[in-house]
Order: structure tokens, then C-alpha cells, then sequence
């Protein structure tokens, strides 16, 4: 089968797994306050289906997958789910993102599953700002997952931090700080509006962008350049001399990354997204389900890289308005 290079000459090997749509957390850049209707169980991809487009997707190029959601830990069976994922032959790395929540309860069992690198997101230090980011009282559960990880041996442990102008700025330089004292991947990524969220609607101001957060932490000491290896993401690293861990950027707005891109992206609903920041998707369920042959699900990959644009318009006069909220595709 023909490998997953599309018409930029990327080669598109990682893919990002959503498990689900539901989430314990209700945060304000990434969902609405009112009720938000989720997927039925009979309209979410089966562990199975997605073990089987998965082992499609190795046999087409696909080594590196990342299990995320919504919230993976809400949905039963997951850590099998893992451990299943983490025996297909061909991939060379299995990763986790998780909002924390469950993390410390379900730490050993994600360990013994396979997965040894984790990311959790954490956009304050502060209890009552964590409330009034995430609607949810949950900090101190975070927290305690995140030590237990530590403890556990997960390596590297990244902390995903969304930049907010007005809610979490002040506390950036408190954030990077952690990486003095522990071994951390620290992560700011610039907020990207999308869907209907409280954030994206009521928010004027213009947006929190890497330059100006690195300007921010750099009052911390100065910040070494760190190379990226071969399984990292899009981020700009960086280690202030004498810290154990580090920091980095993430900048889909202010110096996108499009022109390296390889991601694919499959959503809990089964739709195959070949770009975060277009709503473009195919359709593997209903092939999936209507009985459909492994060569007619490599032909939908293929498609889908086939129609990857090559970057995004968040920043262009045209820019597109992406209606799906990031619960529902992924991150």
C-alpha cells in the first residue's frame, strides 16, 4: 500500500485518537456552559473499529499514536484499550492526553498498558482560578495525579498550559517556574478559536501569543535552546540554566507550523480529520460498518491526506470560522 505522503511531501505517521466527546471538565475555552448534546454510545467508534483502522493505518505509514478525547479516562475499558494499542506491532509509541481528573486512580493501569509519556493539561496553580477555568472543583485531584505520574516513572511528563489574556497571564511566570524544581515539559500554546466557547465569544482582547510569553517567563533566567527529537510535537523548546525540566511553545497562531505537519486526526464519531483547523473530514464509520474491506479503509486515509490543506487561514482575510469544538475533534 501506498505510504501517507500528501501533496506537500509531508509524511503524515502520527495519529491522534479521540475516545470520546464527553469530559468531566466544562472549560471555558473549550466548551459552552449550557448542556452541550453528546454522542450517543451506538454513534462512538467501538475499541475494536478503531484497533482495526489503526493496524490499516501501520500498514500505510502510521507509527506514533496519541489516545485523547474529550476526557479518554471517562470512557470504560480504556486502559485495555492502551494495552491493546501498545501491542500493534509497527507502532513505535503510544501516548496519552488526559485533563488529570482520573489520573491518579488509574495511573498503574495506564503504565502496565504500555504508555510511558503523558500530557496534562493544567492552566493554573491557583484552586479558584482552576474553578473558574474548568467550572469544576477538581485542582487538588489534578495535582496529586500529576505527582503520582512523576512518582510512577511517566517520561516526560508534559503540562499543556492554554494562554489566557486575562485569566491565567499573570500566573505564566509561576507556571514555568515548576520547571525548576521539577523534571517537566512545561507547555504555553497560544488559544486558537473554535466552536462556540464562552471564551472565544465574550473575549475581545487580542490573543496571547508565544512572543510575548516568552518575554513574560524569561524574567525567570535565561532560556537555552533545547533540540527536538524525534517524537516531539510542534513545539519551541527551551531550559533555564540550573532547571530540571523545561519549557516550550506552541504557536498555531503567531508561526504556524503547518508546513510540517503530520498529523491525522480520528474523531470519536469516526470521522477522519486531516487538519485541526478545517472542518474538512471523511467518514470511516459507515464504510466500517457497512462491511467495507481493509483496501476500501486505506483508500479513505488516503483521501483524507490527499485533500490536507497546506496550512491553515486562523490568521489569513479569509480566515475560516471551525465550527467543531475541540472536545469533539481531539486537540
Amino acid at each position: 500500500m501506498a505510504n501517507l505522503i500528501d501533496r506537500y511531501n509531508r509524511h503524515l505517521n502520527y495519529l491522534r485518537i479521540s475516545v470520546t466527546d464527553r469530559c468531566n471538565l466544562r472549560c471555558i475555552y473549550c466548551l459552552p456552559e449550557e448542556f452541550l448534546p453528546m454522542l450517543s454510545h451506538s454513534d462512538i467508534l467501538t475499541y475494536e473499529e478503531i484497533l482495526r483502522i489503526v493496524r490499516i493505518g501501520v500498514r500505510l505509514g502510521i507509527s506514533k499514536v496519541r489516545v485523547t478525547g474529550g476526557e479518554p479516562l471517562v470512557r470504560k475499558g480504556v486502559c485495555e484499550f492502551l494495552r491493546a494499542l501498545s501491542e500493534i506491532e509497527g507502532i513505535s509509541d503510544v501516548s496519552l492526553t488526559t485533563n488529570g481528573v482520573f489520573l491518579k486512580d488509574k495511573i498503574h493501569e495506564i503504565r502496565a498498558a504500555g504508555v510511558r509519556r503523558i500530557n496534562i493539561s493544567l492552566d493554573t496553580l491557583d484552586r479558584e482560578k482552576f474553578m473558574r477555568i474548568t467550572r469544576r472543583d477538581n485542582f487538588k485531584e489534578v495535582w496529586e495525579g500529576i505527582e503520582m505520574a512523576q512518582e510512577s516513572g511517566f517520561d516526560p511528563i508534559k503540562i499543556n498550559v492554554v494562554a489566557l489574556r486575562g485569566i491565567n497571564d499573570e500566573e505564566l511566570t509561576d507556571i514555568a517556574a515548576l520547571s525548576f524544581s521539577y523534571p517537566f515539559h512545561i507547555r504555553f500554546i497560544e488559544h486558537m478559536p473554535m466552536g462556540n466557547s464562552e471564551f472565544s465569544i465574550q473575549n475581545s482582547d487580542p490573543p496571547l501569543l508565544a512572543p510575548e510569553i516568552m518575554t513574560r517567563i524569561s524574567v525567570l533566567g535565561k532560556l537555552n535552546p533545547v533540540k527536538n527529537c524525534v517524537n516531539d510535537g510542534p513545539a519551541d523548546r527551551f531550559r533555564f540554566e540550573g532547571a530540571k525540566g523545561e519549557v516550550g511553545v506552541i504557536r498555531p497562531l503567531s508561526h504556524h507550523f503547518c508546513y510540517k505537519c503530520n498529523r491525522l486526526r480520528l474523531t470519536a464519531s469516526g470521522q477522519l480529520r486531516a487538519c485541526l483547523l478545517s472542518d474538512y473530514q471523511e467518514d470511516m464509520k459507515t464504510p466500517l460498518r457497512n462491511g467495507c474491506s481493509d483496501e476500501e479503509v486505506a483508500n479513505i486515509f488516503l483521501r483524507a491526506v490527499r485533500m490536507k490543506p497546506l496550512e491553515h487561514r486562523l490568521n489569513s482575510e479569509n480566515a475560516e470560522s471551525i465550527s467543531s469544538p475541540m472536545s469533539a475533534i481531539g486537540g
